[in-house]
């Protein structure tokens, strides 16, 4: 067998493509770097190459026409020369390859189309790393959730980090905006290596800030008000597996505190329990903020946010995906006609006016919009004029209240402190402090709103 060089300075490369023009660029655009590069345009004449000779990197196309396809030779090649580098291409990217293609050995991944610019620079990486052994790939695993779609270079990255993350058990930090999709990129973390263990999900933005501390830690019996037994926490319910936590942005300084004591520990104590809960769960959190600013303006914990970030996954906004836009619409028609019992289509100049759309709600929005038009059609075919005649006149979602009966922030602020108030039964000193302000200003508002407490006296649960 001929002697590997790994030289970065000299490398023989083999390109595999059915694309005869790419093909020809690469090798020229690889040779200009000093290279020696050979071209195969179909399986067998690429197996034929690696059986005969140690190239130090081979650039393989994902989705060759031929019955073996780029995870075929990059097995092959990784079997036969265990230190040859290997780069997969591919203009049709999915999570299941991605995954199965960095466990078995490949360098790394680039979305067609790209920039011959960027590749060759991803070549000269490859190269420079020498050779290195990549871990071999684990046993099998249960199927990958479905719901992530795209072949988006953007797409192709979140596969790439997905795949890495699964292969850890440190926290992750998934960022992006409202509607990208960044529980489903939790659930896919989950699911390459999480078999039955549990998963639990919640929206930190979404439960009250003196709930939220016994959702995620349990509380003992007669911890407060209504805890008439002991309760188990979501941390603990998901030992051994992985707790979501979904706008982590939107917690408390205090709340931030105890988090951080699970990351780096791996106990919690119970909302007014006196012992010590050992656990295993592996923390995945999402925000839709920007945390550095947050550190920086003293709303998030510094140690917290740099436990959390070690490894950050950034899912795209579908501005910047458009092209994966036709893959969405077909997923999500698919689910809405089963669900509505339909059979419609939509007509591509109406695929086209859903592609240009800028879809601030991203992925989210689009599917409920995909919905709306199948359950609102009268045809068989959706045209490019109910699309943009529903995005000019959108409906609210199910439950949106007129715009005549959104209340003003005063209004807002009434109904909430008499709520307080009902809910303490008028207990001045607890309602003060559940609603973040001091008596004196608790008694104003509520004189203001029609509502007084009968003057400054004590309360039953003591002073100011």
């Amino acid at each position: 067998m001929p002697r590997l060089s790994y030289n970065p300075l000299v490398g023989s490369l083999l390109v595999v493509d059915d694309d005869v023009d790419l093909c020809e660029v690469l090798r020229q655009a690889l040779s200009q770097r000093g290279r020696t590069v050979e071209v195969a345009h179909d399986d067998v004449e690429a197996l034929r190459k690696v059986e005969e000779q140690a190239f130090d990197l081979v650039l393989a196309d994902l989705d060759l026409r031929s019955p073996r396809d780029g995870l075929d030779i990059l097995k092959a090649v990784r079997s036969r020369h265990p230190r040859t580098q290997v780069v997969l291409m591919t203009g049709f990217g999915s999570l299941d390859t991605t995954v199965e293609g960095l466990r078995a050995g490949a360098y790394d991944y680039i979305s067609k189309p790209f920039d011959v610019r960027a590749l060759v620079a991803l070549v000269e990486r490859a190269l420079a790393s020498g050779g290195d052994i990549p871990p071999a790939p684990g046993p099998a695993e249960p199927p990958l959730p479905p719901g992530l779609v795209g072949r988006t270079g953007g797409m192709v990255e979140v596969f790439k980090q997905i795949a890495l993350a699964a292969d850890a058990r440190s926290p992750v930090l998934i960022v992006g905006e409202t509607g990208t999709g960044k529980e489903l990129v939790a659930r896919a973390i989950h699911g390459v290596r999480g078999g039955s263990r549990p998963f639990e999900a919640l929206n930190c933005a979404a439960i009250p800030e003196a709930l939220l501390a016994s959702e995620l830690f349990g509380h003992a019996r007669g911890a407060f008000t209504g805890a008439v037994a002991d309760k188990k926490g979501l941390f603990e319910l998901a030992s051994g597996g992985t707790i979501f936590l979904d706008e982590i942005g939107e917690t408390t300084p205090a709340l931030q505190v105890s988090l951080l004591r699970v990351l780096q520990e791996g106990e919690m104590r119970p909302v007014g329990g006196s012992r010590t809960i050992h656990v295993t769960t592996r923390v995945l959190a999402a925000t839709n903020r920007d945390l550095e600013l947050e550190v920086a303006e003293r709303h998030f914990r510094q140690d917290l946010y740099y436990r959390l970030s070690a490894f950050v996954i950034r899912v795209p906004p579908l501005r910047e995906r458009r092209d994966d836009v036709p893959l969405l619409v077909a997923a999500f028609l698919r689910n809405a006609c089963r669900r509505a019992g339909k059979d419609v289509s939509l007509a591509l100049d109406a695929v086209a006016a859903v592609q240009a759309h800028s879809w601030p709600g991203n992925v989210r929005e689009l599917e409920n919009t995909i919905e709306r038009l199948v359950i609102s059609a009268r045809a068989r075919q959706i045209r490019e004029a109910d699309v943009l005649d529903f995005l000019r006149h959108p409906q609210p979602p199910p439950g949106s209240p007129a715009i005549e009966d959104l209340l003003t922030l005063e209004q807002m602020e009434q109904r909430h402190i008499k709520h307080v108030l009902d809910v303490t039964r008028e207990n001045r000193t607890r309602a003060a402090k559940i609603l973040g302000i001091d008596r004196r200003t608790l008694y104003r508002k509520a004189a203001r709103y029609g509502f007084p407490l009968g003057g400054d006296e004590e309360d039953e649960s003591g002073g100011a």
